[in-house]
């Protein structure tokens, strides 16, 4: 449908040129009769749909309702994983003009767009996104693979193990080598224990940790539990700032990562940046730039990258217990706002 309605808008415009064109030239028949078709059709198209512009946003609705898969985008640091999904959101509704009378009256009719793999507001890079279908795709999300480059900072400790927080620490860091660094990776290498940041997603009764510590409120970490770290190699070493790639499976937290190694090294460290190059079958080269959510080029990168998912995915919920390195999980928006359970902030 979308296609259809770009054809339309872009004959419809050729035509009116056209007419424009026969007019100016009205004095030379060889011109009038070679223009004098395509101008007739313009006549009739515009007395058949009466304006090009209800017709197209029609056919955007109907194209986006549509829409049905996995895609990535490019998250910038600031704004939160929800948030960004928020403004892809009424970037596509308005560009199809929902909601209008039209479409809230067809209560059926609801955009379910949601996105896999939570970003820490400070950080950047590949978010994965379901929309339509797309969304029953992204259940495992959290035990698929993701790959991160980190700029850890030596020296200096903060609450939230990233340089959001407050400073509650600061030890030594000068003797420090690189070798020390690359010596002590292999600790974090494989299926080892890892205790999560109190500042996270993780929750208490029902309420994020990061939410009941904002508040005041005195809380426990939580016990450390099994994660795997498939590779870990270290970039850079520019003294106090060390730079690793890392590709992880699901629940695992770099901001530990890097506090763990400041531990092990008898100083302290916290993440300066964060950015995510992968997320299961999805880099940095699939994720588009904000300029480029629009209801066509989504519809182009779904083409493209549903293609490494399993087929039986966009037919079926995989069961939580399954596990698969390209199944993805979400959170669920629609076009009322309302909250659910657990992670999943759901919307009909």
């Amino acid at each position: 449908m979308a296609a259809a309605a770009d054809g339309t808008v872009a004959l419809s415009s050729s035509l009116k040129t056209d007419t424009a064109s026969v007019l100016e030239t009205a004095g030379t028949a060889a011109a009038t009769a070679a223009k004098a078709p395509r101008a007739a059709a313009a006549v009739t198209a515009t007395a058949r749909t009466g304006s090009d512009a209800p017709v197209s946003k029609a056919a955007l609705a109907t194209k986006l309702l549509s829409l049905s898969g996995v895609f990535a985008v490019h998250k910038p640091k600031g704004p939160t994983s929800a948030e960004l999904l928020n403004r892809l959101k009424e970037k596509l509704l308005a560009e199809a003009g929902m909601p209008s009378p039209e479409w809230t009256k067809r209560k059926k009719q609801t955009l379910k767009i949601g996105h896999g793999g939570t970003l820490d507001s400070a950080a950047q890079g590949v978010l994965v996104v379901g929309i339509g279908r797309g969304t029953k795709m992204l259940t495992g999300m959290l035990s698929g693979s993701k790959r991160y480059v980190a700029v850890g900072e030596l020296g200096k400790a903060t609450d939230t193990l990233d340089s959001t927080g407050k400073v509650t620490e600061e030890k030594p860091y000068d003797k420090i080598t690189q070798e020390d660094i690359e010596n002590i990776l292999q600790k974090f290498t494989g299926n080892i224990m890892q205790v999560p940041p109190l500042y996270s997603a993780l929750k208490k009764d029902g309420q994020r940790l990061s939410t009941l510590v904002k508040r005041g409120e005195v809380v426990e970490a939580k016990p450390a539990r099994p994660v795997t770290v498939y590779s870990i190699s270290l970039e850079k070493f520019e003294p106090p700032f060390f730079t690793l790639d890392v590709e992880c499976g699901g629940g695992f937290y770099i901001r530990s990562l890097v506090s763990d190694i400041g531990k092990e090294l008898a100083s302290c460290a916290s993440v300066l940046e964060l950015t995510r190059t992968k997320q299961g079958p999805f880099s940095l080269e699939h994720a588009l730039p904000e300029d480029r959510w629009t209801i066509a080029d989504i519809a182009q990168s779904l083409q493209h990258c549903t293609a490494p998912l399993p087929p039986e995915l966009a037919l079926k919920k995989q069961k939580p217990e399954e596990s698969n390195e390209r199944v993805l999980s979400c959170d669920y928006i629609t076009l009322n706002e309302s909250k659910g359970g657990g992670d999943v902030i759901k919307t009909s």
